[in-house]
């Protein structure tokens, strides 16, 4: 990994992270808030955006999730992702760290978060720490019309259709929806056809 070739500045129109956005997701159980940051962190000698994830319970707002994540973008376009600190919480307390990583710690390797120019059938590894962190990609689609609840109801055509796997957790199958200028728009659990819905953006 050559440092002079990656940025902090992720404007990759899959999933662009522009510094002062909070996106909040929503499932019938859980509330999402991804909050893109003014942070950076060095890693491997590149400068990484820090993006602050938390997941509270609903209606309690119990904080279950709490993760920072380190993402920057090559030249070419494609926005990596090199790390999480990641905690799991019961009442207050931290009960996990199942799947921190930092990429260059132990072995880790930053992984790809987005290509600059997905194509179907495409697999790649988003992160890899052997029995920590071993999330795969594949894209299914580029044309996905995708409606979500998103600014009174919202939607999103020429979307991007992933299926995420993981080895660590075989029975686990995601579908992402990912649509041009927005980024992430939707998650469905494939086995329970429960889905994480864009709700807002602000500001």
């Amino acid at each position: 990994i050559n440092p002079a070739n990656f940025s902090a500045t992720i404007t990759n129109q899959l999933l662009p992270l522009t510094p002062g956005t909070t996106f909040t997701y929503e499932s019938p159980t859980e509330r999402n808030e991804v909050v893109v940051t003014n942070n950076t962190k060095q890693i491997l000698g590149a400068t990484c955006l820090e993006v602050h994830d938390t997941v509270r319970l609903k209606p309690s707002s119990e904080l279950t999730e709490d993760t920072l994540d380190w993402f920057c973008q090559d030249g070419a376009g494609n926005v990596w992702y090199f790390g999480e600190n990641t905690k799991q919480l019961e009442g207050g307390l931290v009960v996990g760290l199942e799947g921190a990583w930092t990429a260059g710690v132990d072995g880790a390797k930053p992984g790809i978060a987005m290509k600059a120019h997905p194509a179907v059938g495409d697999i790649y590894r988003q992160e890899f720490l052997l029995g920590v962190a071993e999330d795969m990609g594949e894209v299914l689609s580029l044309t996905e019309t995708v409606t979500v609840p998103y600014n009174g109801g919202t939607t999103f055509t020429n979307c991007l259709k992933t299926k995420d796997t993981t080895p660590l957790h075989p029975e686990s199958l995601e579908h992402k929806f990912y649509c041009p200028g927005i980024g992430l728009v939707l998650t469905i659990d494939v086995n329970t056809g429960v889905r994480e819905e864009l709700t807002a953006i602000t500001p």
